[in-house]
């Protein structure tokens, strides 16, 4: 009997123990069911909380006052703004709003409404600048800053690309259109750019009078034929022409050709001969004719009709087009839009629809691209060839130049450093890719004179507290030490210190070290705590400075941030990372 109760009680006993073992391993699976729930809820709570859309984005925290009603009680209410003037706010609680449109100019700050994901949200910047972070050491054989984002040919402030030189005509200080050695080598260099970035061009070739032959209506009384030049290198055939003196005698070549809107061609006009290009807009169906005429014209309008001159001195002698279309007709526009607001053209909305030739002549080697990015490079550096004062080494700028009040004008003919110095790196491009045309590389060294000459004398050399070496971007009286122009001269230096051959390399590199120093010790001077400054005529005017707009403020990053990769100096990297935390709102603190 007791071993019987002994084994009940055994059992028993074993039952409660199991019966225990099972309760805790529910309670730890709870416990833990319960865990992972309370971390998926924080984790999801402060996403809530920090998160908008896909980003993480801290919120400001909102005071509503102390009210229990859902529906806070709002009241329009005047601001007084130092005691100054009056305008119109909202109160919510405790909280008071004013509008955007006031903190906007008040500020300088920027904002838009905007739909993210659905939502409707509104962006605030403290500036519109753009930051490029270079993609390595900087190679002065490659790409010139970031200057493959630049098109240079579509500013508001290029009347057109001139058809004789084919380099852009600038209107930024006079109306009529000018010569500007700086504009003209930007243009280069973002072509140079551009080759490098993008992807090899499309090419069709229409005709060369050989190997491709396009089928051209003759009309009765005109005639085309293929014959050989034997004037020409490499003696092959051509198109020739001739036609009478009105339009409907020219001979034509219907075409229906979209996207590949560049157009390159070697031409042989005799006076009174054209060679027009007629585009047709997809959308509205409306005809465009493009004419490149025998003149010594940059552009003409007459309605639906643009004219570009190729000069006159092409009479009998054969000429190389290269002409962005789409650019062609776009600079033409403006000229006769009945609106107000300008409306830009889209490229994809174009096609060549036909091409004519009128009056006597011949064509060779027609092609239609997506782009042809090294004859526009080419095209700058053979303006720079041509245009170089032999006696000075400078590109001379063609117009008068007031910098501002206080300053001496710049009468016509002046000389700049930033000119200088972007003429310097296009040529140093161009003698690397030629593959060492001597005639580029001369007019490189060339350039390098007038850093040694004091700008009071005609050069671009000035000199702060009579101790640093500077390179005036606008050689004014008194000096004016333009930050950006100075930096991009030192990049001239730069490349063809790097470029040229190891003993003729000497002077640009005492002249890019030389500056290199003078930045080093006078760069915090354009540091205002907030942003920058354009120049320092604050110092030699003592004025209020001239506060740099955040485009050039950007510039002014951006040209630090590729320094920085050419000289370790911390300097430069930590300089440029300030600058940069400027344009999204941080401030130097305050005492």
């Amino acid at each position: 009997m007791t071993a019987l109760k002994n084994g009940v009680g055994a059992s028993a006993n074993d039952q409660k123990a199991r019966f225990f073992f099972v309760i805790m391993r529910l309670n730890l699976k709870f416990l833990l069911i319960s865990l992972c729930v309370t971390v998926a809820l924080i984790t999801f709570a402060l996403w809530a909380n920090c998160g908008v859309g896909h980003g993480f984005v801290p919120k400001w925290p909102q005071h509503h006052g102390d009210s229990d009603s859902p529906f806070e009680q709002t009241e329009e209410i005047d601001c007084i703004i130092n005691q100054e003037y009056a305008i119109g706010c909202r109160k919510e609680g405790e909280e008071v709003y004013l509008p955007f449109s006031f903190l906007q100019k008040y500020f300088d700050v920027y904002g838009s409404l905007n739909v993210v994901d659905g939502s409707r949200r509104f962006d605030w910047t403290h500036s519109y600048g753009k930051v490029n972070y270079p993609k390595g050491a900087y190679d002065p054989r490659g790409i010139f800053m970031y200057f493959e984002n630049y098109n240079v040919e579509m500013r508001d402030r290029v009347k057109c690309i001139s058809a004789i030189d084919g380099v852009p005509i600038s209107t930024q200080w006079e109306s009529q259109g000018y010569f500007y050695a700086t504009q003209i080598a930007q243009f280069g260099l973002s072509h140079y750019s551009k080759n490098l970035t993008e992807p090899e061009p499309r090419r069709k070739t229409v005709e060369d009078g050989e190997r491709e032959t396009a089928t051209w209506i003759v009309p009765k009384g005109s005639s085309m034929n293929r014959t050989i030049d034997r004037a020409r290198a490499g003696a092959g055939a051509v198109l020739s022409f001739s036609t009478g003196k009105s339009f409907d005698t020219a001979v034509v070549l219907p075409m229906d050709h979209v996207l590949d809107l560049v157009l390159s061609v070697d031409v042989l006009l005799k006076p009174n001969s054209t060679l027009c290009v007629t585009l047709q807009n997809r959308e509205t169906q409306k005809l465009y004719h493009v004419y490149y005429i025998l003149a010594d014209l940059l552009i003409g309008v007459q309605d639906e009709n643009i004219y570009y001159g190729i000069g006159l001195n092409c009479t009998g002698g054969w000429k190389h087009l290269t002409r962005d279309l789409f650019v062609d007709l776009q600079k033409g526009l403006p000229q006769y839009a009945s609106t107000d607001k300008r409306r830009k053209m889209r490229r994809t909305e174009l096609k060549v629809v036909e091409i004519s030739l009128l009056g006597n002549g011949s064509i060779d080697n027609l092609t239609l691209s997506t782009s042809e990015h090294i004859s526009h490079f080419y095209d700058a550096a053979e303006w720079l060839i041509r245009h170089q004062d032999p006696s000075t080494g400078g590109w001379p700028i063609p117009v008068r130049r007031k910098l501002g009040s206080g300053f001496g004008e710049l009468a016509r003919g002046w000389y700049s450093a930033m000119a200088q110095g972007h003429a310097i790196s296009l040529l140093a491009r161009a003698y690397y890719h030629s593959k060492g045309d001597k005639r580029y590389l001369r007019a490189a060294l060339d350039g390098l004179k007038l850093f040694r000459i004091p700008s009071y004398q005609g050069g671009v050399l000035a000199t702060f507290l009579g101790k640093y070496a500077w390179y005036e971007e606008y050689p004014t009286t008194p000096h004016s030490f333009v930050l950006n122009g100075f930096i991009y001269s030192l990049l001239g230096l730069y490349d063809l210190n790097s470029t040229a051959p190891a003993n003729q390399s000497n002077e640009a590199a005492v002249l890019f070290e030389q500056g290199m120093a003078s930045l080093k010790k006078m760069l915090l001077l354009y540091d205002t705590g907030s942003g920058t400054s354009y120049d320092l005529r604050h110092f030699t005017l003592g004025i209020a400075p001239n506060l740099a707009r955040w485009d050039y403020h950007a510039t002014h990053v951006n040209q630090l941030l590729l320094l920085a990769t050419i000289d370790p100096d911390p300097l430069i990297s930590q300089t440029a990372e300030r600058w940069k935390n400027y344009m999204v709102g941080k401030r130097a603190p305050h005492n």
